[in-house]
């Protein structure tokens, strides 16, 4: 594997993460570097980079972004934003990756790209759903802003120093492992 491969499949990973926390804002933050051409996406996925996929991506992420900040709308986002989150995180990851075979394209990008953006999306729900159920909903926006600050953050380190995305999200996903088991009942 040449580092070009390694380093798309670093990016995949990273935009996968931040699809965890936001489903449109990678996509968008994808197209926008595809159109300015920061970086080439896979001939497949060409498309992502067009005006039209442009303003699509970004009204759908404003979108997003403020139903996120509707206490009671934003669990009910959540309740679809597990699956979307794993297609999404599938897609990012197969339009960045170059130079690899359809069957290792595929498989990388189901499971390190869909299931890191499950992962992800499904803890963020619980928070969200933890959140809710301790504040009547009013804590929510605090969660909503956390969220979309790490989308927007790990969107911007995967596009621009792929190799540390990869460093952060093995963080958030230890982060997310350490809260699981300190909230895991415990087997007597």
């Amino acid at each position: 594997m040449n580092m070009e491969t390694f380093i798309s499949i670093c990016l995949g990973i990273g935009l996968a993460a931040s699809v965890g926390f936001r489903v449109f804002l990678p996509l968008f933050a994808l197209s926008l570097s595809s159109y300015f051409n920061v970086w080439e996406l896979n001939d497949s996925w060409q498309w992502l980079g067009s005006l039209t996929a442009l303003i699509t991506f970004g009204v759908a992420t404003l979108v997003e972004i403020a139903a996120y900040y509707i206490p009671y709308i934003d669990n009910l986002l959540d309740s679809i934003s597990v699956p979307l989150a794993a297609m999404a995180g599938t897609s990012v990851m197969l339009s960045t990756m170059v130079d690899l075979s359809p069957i290792i394209s595929w498989s990388l990008a189901i499971i390190a790209g869909g299931g890191t953006a499950a992962a992800i999306s499904g803890s963020s729900s619980v928070a969200r759903l933890t959140s809710t159920t301790a504040t009547g909903g009013l804590g929510n926006p605090v969660v909503s802003t956390i969220e979309t600050g790490t989308a927007m953050f790990m969107s911007v380190i995967s596009i621009f120093l792929p190799l540390l995305a990869i460093i952060f999200v093995l963080i958030i996903l230890f982060i997310i492992y350490k809260i699981y088991k300190k909230f895991k009942p415990s087997k007597s």
